[in-house]
């Protein structure tokens, strides 16, 4: 394991990214990925997944491309999981196929065998099916068949993703809610930094937009009800904003000692510069009212970051589209940033791609660093209502070319699971 002579503020071994990949409803990969994003393209549509007549909301930015039927939410968010982890795998040339010399640090959704799949264990199931999830409710199969016992593991997506990439050591599975994403990077960071391992996979995935999980977040009233045009529904930091849209997708990263890297010749694509997390005690689904544990995960990362507030050119929201949470972020990066705020540009991807829950924070942490290295900010789409309570520059609905260095990251989950990333252009 190398030891690294390359130290940050602290004294730690530097943590570069040397891959990455993401899908969501845009598309697959970096490049169709960031193409639409700048263009302001929106991956938000209606769902013709399962029957919506009946629910109040019934639009999502489901991924509708890779399979010619709709899938188990399992199936899916695992092999959302296996795209992004090959894309990212390839850029970064590490390792050989089914050999990733590091560990694996994944956020998963809470997966669970979908309402109807339990309904038709129940019932005796479909003898007729030939998709490997679907098989599992097989009448000839008991209900302590292996099948189904696997797939109701909450880890079995990474166990699986595991054997199929040949992880080192036992893979971490992860759940913080909407933090999800940027926890993994959290704990792959920490642990090159501890020395634990050279190289991380890093992936937040999740396939979960189903009927049961759009009615549970519709009686939490989180939901947009705009149904009428999809595209216009998600509407971070506007006034008219009525609650988020529920997506899927996935993104990857591959973190190495920076050092690490440089010796056996890789690209290095940034470098995760600080990482911080604070968890809130006030409601099971609120944030305090305060921002003030928002306020402290900041600033943790900010300060292991090493760096001053005049340091960071862009931060990437986690601008929900809720109205109470884009009201708390933009009051908490007010209380960091002070008069400050006004001059960096703020935009939230959610506004396209919808609210990816537990991959949120890992797709936005790939986007971020395509904005540093691309120096285009992906606008903030369908800000034709200005909150007169939002004082911030949400880069209004037209990506804006900008040299960037230095990004805030931010991922604010149900029941106070705060995480911020800050990362930075690689060193010269």
């Amino acid at each position: 394991m190398g030891k690294g002579k390359t130290r940050d503020h602290l004294g730690r071994p530097v943590v570069a990214v040397t891959g990455m990949g993401v899908v969501t409803s845009l598309g697959q990969g970096i490049d169709d990925n960031w193409s639409a994003l700048t263009s302001g393209k929106s991956g938000i549509h209606r769902i013709t997944r399962f029957p919506v007549d009946h629910l109040r909301t019934t639009i999502a930015g489901t991924v509708d491309f890779l399979f010619d039927e709709a899938p188990r939410s399992a199936v899916l968010t695992e092999k959302l999981a296996e795209l992004a982890a090959e894309e990212a795998i390839a850029r970064a040339r590490i390792g050989t196929p089914g050999d990733f010399p590091g560990m694996l640090f994944m956020a998963v959704p809470p997966v669970e065998l979908d309402w109807s799949v339990k309904r038709e264990l129940f019932e005796g199931g479909d003898t007729t099916t030939a998709d490997p999830y679907d098989r599992m409710i097989d009448s000839a199969m008991s209900l302590n068949s292996p099948e189904a016992y696997e797939y109701a593991l909450y880890a079995c997506v990474a166990e699986k993703t595991a054997d199929r990439f040949g992880t080192r050591g036992a893979p971490i599975s992860l759940s913080t809610a909407c933090a999800s994403g940027a926890t993994a990077i959290q704990l792959g960071v920490e642990a090159i930094r501890r020395g634990d391992t050279d190289a991380a996979l890093c992936i937040g995935t999740d396939g979960s937009v189903q009927a049961e999980s759009l009615i549970r977040f519709s009686l939490l009233s989180a939901l947009s009800t705009n149904n009428e045009d999809p595209a216009t529904a998600s509407r971070p930091f506007s006034k008219n904003r009525d609650g988020f849209v529920m997506a899927e997708g996935a993104g990857a990263l591959v973190l190495e000692d920076y050092d690490a890297a440089v010796a056996r010749g890789a690209e290095i694509l940034a470098v995760i510069r600080g990482v911080g997390e604070q968890a809130d005690d006030f409601h099971r689904t609120r944030s305090k009212p305060d921002g003030s544990p928002v306020i402290g995960a900041m600033r943790q990362a900010l300060g292991d970051a090493g760096i001053g507030l005049d340091e960071i050119n862009y931060i990437n929201a986690h601008g929900t589209s809720t109205p109470e949470n884009d009201k708390m972020e933009a009051l908490s990066l007010e209380a960091v940033f002070g008069e400050h705020v006004k001059s960096i540009p703020i935009s939230s991807n959610k506004s396209m791609i919808g609210h990816t829950l537990t991959a949120a924070g890992a797709i936005e942490a790939v986007f971020s660093i395509q904005t540093i290295r691309s120096g285009v900010i992906p606008p903030t789409i369908n800000h034709d209502v200005a909150d007169p309570s939002v004082s911030l520059d949400v880069v209004p609905n037209v990506a804006r070319e900008a040299p960037v260095s230095m990004v805030l990251s931010n991922s604010f989950g149900f029941g106070g699971q705060n995480a911020c990333l800050v990362i930075a252009a690689s060193p010269a």
